[in-house]
């Protein structure tokens, strides 16, 4: 099974696609935890991506679907996967090659994201070059100018399912895997 899981930074989408890869034996794939790491190469790609993420703007197609299908490519991906926030772009959504299940978009409102986002820090213990509150509002921003046309996309496609994020993880999670079940079963997307 191939499930994607959209929302603003903040909406919880690496909590729940890691919750969801415990669940269902499937490889959740972060493409933000993928640009990070190459963000860290000392290349002009490398360069490249790290000045992107700073700035708060999306990796360009030519650079993004490449690496993620190259990604996907791999044998533990074979047998589906949980990928977060990709395609992010319609240009990706029509050009991406998967044949996806269900994407499901967790909402929250923009401050609910921001509050959460307020307390986030990366592994050393620090707040990441990417998270300053003008990037994140740009990112926030970008979502919904850029991916809210993808979700319309796989909203007319009929794979698209929103789930309230506003809630205890517990609740968020049991929704999802009650929606996959109930799809596991042919009784559609919703």
């Amino acid at each position: 099974m191939k499930i994607i899981l959209y929302g603003i930074q903040g909406s919880g989408k690496s909590t729940q696609g890691k919750l969801l890869s415990h669940h269902l034996h499937l490889p959740y794939l972060s493409t933000g935890h993928i640009f990070r790491e190459m963000a860290k190469q000392p290349t002009r790609q490398g360069r490249y991506i790290k000045e992107t993420l700073a700035a708060g703007i999306l990796i360009p197609d030519d650079i993004a679907i490449p690496v993620v299908e190259k990604y996907l490519s791999r044998q533990e991906y074979k047998k589906g996967w949980i990928l977060d926030g990709f395609p992010r772009t319609l240009h990706q959504a029509k050009t991406f090659k998967q044949k996806i299940a269900v994407a499901f978009y967790l909402t929250v409102s923009d401050k609910e994201a921001l509050w959460r986002l307020s307390f986030r820090v990366d592994e050393t213990g620090n707040i990441r070059e990417d998270e300053t509150l003008l990037a994140l509002r740009k990112r926030i921003s970008l979502f919904h100018r850029e991916t809210e046309p993808v979700l319309d996309y796989y909203r007319q496609t009929d794979i698209l399912v929103e789930v309230n994020g506003e809630r205890k993880i517990a609740a968020i999670l049991e929704d999802l895997l009650s929606k996959i079940r109930w799809y596991m079963k042919g009784n559609g997307h919703k």
